[in-house]
């Protein structure tokens, strides 16, 4: 598929000024002391929040190519899941589609990629003494994505010329060409590093006092926050309480943070430890996390690669010829792709690239690369993403939506009369449509299938060329009547 893209965004507006007056006026009726507390705003930049949650899904992918990760359904990641959207829905401002990750890594760190994606090590796990402190941590990564302080650290390196641009995973994973590929038109890409998630002083400071306030308004005790720095003081030494390089130690963080502390109203009773914490850290401290030393060199690959995409399902071949032929029969065998939040049957012999979120699933060949470009366009297969459309809308006013963006965004694209189809036991919005100068002009067919999931849509568009679209519809059909979400 050449052009095909949609931005997975929902919106939700910041806290404007007005707002914030309201709030404050408020608290002096009700808080005494809480006119104190911080008021912060993200840093400045020129990238839209639809480009943040595209390059952030871009780094994800980089991140599972440079160190282990544990897979979703790990019982710690589903902890720190919990956990996280538990904080995550006490964030201010804009609502990022905030998701969670345990990286397998013995080092006490966490990171924050922009747009929503959080990164929290095994080591800081198995350090906190509880759950206050672990909470601490992922709160103020929260507020990293919260004030935007890494896509303004990006912004500020591309200014200067230390980003290529390159707009591809260095890895050479094909995602072909959609929104993320995109990217690179804009100026928007990635190089090999992720050098934008290490932080000044300033914003490790901001970080903190924002951190501290989610901390307290999730209902946890907000000193377990310098008790932990307490924690990686001990570890590093004095001087060296940091998350490692990335997120350096402002000087005085125990003091600016009680001082915080101090403004907000007290509670009869705040939340330090739980019982799943507790059965999470004993359950961690028998598990051995890869050294830094080991995570450099590589030797996690070879003993648990990532399952970036599901388990059970190949990865696709970026050197898989481009003119290879395809078999457009129906297949015998079939296997299981385990998306976010779905499940779907899939021909044994077909191939992933992207993520369990957002995906690409083609037979050999069915992903073709790009002339003169690492990028590549979906021929034949079917590509499944998430579309968040405004807040209180039916079903069909988030279908009309997404077919709106998709047609925004990919000229030529000619949706035919929307309907609903069965998908197991719920109810589709279906759409069949057609680009006729794709493919070189011998046309493209989309079948859309969407459906709603948690005020959002899964969708799902299967692709092919118009002269071959009805010897793949068995195949398509089948996969369709094997969605499930859950």
């Amino acid at each position: 598929m050449e052009r095909l893209r949609v931005a997975p965004v929902r919106r939700r507006k910041p806290f404007g000024f007005g707002a914030a007056i309201i709030l404050f006026v408020a608290s002096l009726i009700t808080v005494p002391h809480a006119e104190a507390r911080v008021e912060l705003q993200p840093c400045k930049n020129s990238i839209t929040p639809q480009q943040q949650i595209e390059l952030g899904q871009k780094a994800v992918q980089q991140v599972y190519q440079q160190m282990p990760v544990l897979p979703d359904s790990d019982p710690v990641t589903q902890y720190v899941q919990a956990l996280g959207q538990k904080l995550a829905a006490q964030a201010p401002g804009y609502h990022w589609p905030y998701n969670f990750h345990v990286a397998d890594v013995a080092d006490i760190n966490a990171f924050a990629l922009p747009g929503g994606s959080i990164f929290v090590n095994l080591g800081t796990i198995q350090a906190a003494s509880n759950e206050a402190q672990l909470a601490a941590v992922m709160a103020h990564e929260l507020s990293h994505v919260v004030l935007q302080h890494s896509i303004c650290n990006y912004e500020r390196e591309r200014r200067v010329g230390l980003f290529a641009g390159i707009g591809q995973i260095a890895s050479g994973l094909i995602l072909g060409d959609t929104a993320l590929g995109e990217l690179a038109v804009k100026g928007i890409g990635l190089t090999a590093g992720l050098s934008f998630l290490r932080m000044s002083r300033g914003a490790e400071e901001q970080a903190d006092l924002e951190g501290v306030g989610i901390l307290y308004d999730a209902g946890y005790d907000p000193r377990a926050m310098p008790q932990f720095f307490e924690t990686i003081q001990a570890k590093y030494g004095t001087g060296g309480a940091q998350f490692l390089s990335d997120h350096p130690n402002p000087g005085n963080r125990t003091e600016y943070v009680d001082k915080e502390i101090s403004s907000f109203v007290p509670k009869t009773r705040y939340v330090t430890n739980s019982t799943q914490f507790t059965q999470i850290h004993k359950k961690v401290a028998g598990m051995r996390a890869y050294s830094a030393k080991e995570v450099d060199s590589g030797v996690w690959k070879r003993k648990e690669p990532n399952q970036t995409v599901s388990t059970g399902v190949n990865q696709y071949d970026a050197n898989t010829p481009a003119n290879a032929p395809i078999d457009t029969t129906p297949p015998q065998n079939w296997i299981t792709f385990q998306g976010s939040g779905f499940t779907m049957q899939i021909p044994s012999n077909w191939q992933a690239a992207g993520n369990q979120g957002s995906a690409m699933v083609a037979p050999p060949g069915g992903i073709t690369q790009a002339a003169n470009s690492q990028a590549g366009n979906l021929v034949y297969g079917v590509l499944t993403d998430t579309f968040r459309p405004e807040q209180g809308a039916s079903s069909t006013e988030m279908f009309n939506q997404l077919i709106a963006e998709l047609t925004r965004e990919n000229p030529g694209l000619e949706p035919g009369p929307a309907g609903r189809i069965r998908v197991g036991d719920a109810s589709a919005e279906s759409v069949q449509s057609i680009t006729r100068s794709a493919n070189n002009g011998r046309g493209e067919h989309d079948w859309i299938v969407a459906l709603p999931q948690n005020g959002a849509m899964r969708y799902f568009v299967f692709v092919a060329p118009q002269a071959d679209y009805e010897k793949m519809r068995p195949t398509f059909e089948r996969i369709v009547n094997s969605i499930r979400l859950e």
